[in-house]
């Protein structure tokens, strides 16, 4: 059963790995959880926080949909942005943004 995906649950699992269902299979590690105050003129009620993952040179992952796994998170989709490229690797993004329940 997958998680709830909130900053909250995505906080308790950085510095894990997350498999990336391609062929063949990626892992990408969850570097960092940053969450974003919202401003007096924005709507209230909102979730906004960006999850940040390295992950190897190759293969390299498109701007595009991929379905995660994670031992405790279970599977869940997730839209994946490459951010940064340097010797070690990729860096890819996350962008949440919805009403809380």
């Amino acid at each position: 059963m997958s998680s709830i995906l909130t900053e909250a649950e995505f906080s308790k699992h950085v510095n894990t790995k997350f498999r990336v269902a391609v062929e063949p299979p990626v892992e990408l590690e969850l570097i960092e959880v940053k969450g974003y105050l919202s401003k007096p003129d924005e709507e209230s009620g909102m979730e906004r926080f960006s999850a940040f993952f390295n992950g190897p040179g190759e293969p390299f992952l498109a701007q595009q949909t991929y379905s995660f796994e994670h031992e405790q998170m279970g599977a869940f989709a997730l839209f994946l942005v490459p951010v940064k490229q340097d010797q070690n690797g990729f860096r890819y993004e996350a962008v949440f943004n919805y009403y809380k329940q």
